[in-house]
């Protein structure tokens, strides 16, 4: 999975979080390192942070004079699916600061199956099973 995320001011927050989560080192490169001055110095231009399970999350701040997304995390949902038991650890480490909207439970189907939206606002399902 590689997904990227936009913040206002918390990719480098997020992608440290994400990685205290699914391991990995983040790779971040500010505006200030690209000759940006004044309060955008400081944002993150571009972040990444490859976790050994292969995932990749690249995240970046937008800038002052740009528009944010709207509605939420901008309408983004990330899903991680498989039979790893890895997935329930990601699960209860996701929702610490965030909201469970259904635990991590059996379901009809079959499969154990959970939702939150975590402290930054990034709505994630996983599906185990």
């Amino acid at each position: 999975m590689t997904v990227y995320l936009n913040f206002r001011g918390e990719a480098a927050e997020a992608l440290n979080f994400y990685a205290s989560v699914l391991g990995g080192e983040p790779q971040i490169m500010r505006h200030g390192e690209m000759g940006a001055e004044g309060p955008d110095a400081d944002l993150v231009m571009h972040g990444q942070l490859d976790a050994p399970n292969g995932m990749r999350i690249m995240a970046s701040d937008i800038p002052s004079f740009m528009e944010a997304p709207t509605g939420g995390a901008g309408g983004v949902s990330l899903c991680l699916h498989g039979d790893d038991d890895a997935l329930r650890g990601y699960f209860t480490a996701l929702s610490e600061g965030g909201t469970v909207g259904m635990p991590l439970e059996k379901q009809m189907w079959g499969a154990e199956y959970g939702d939150l939206v975590d402290k930054f606002g990034i709505r994630w399902s996983v599906n185990i099973g």
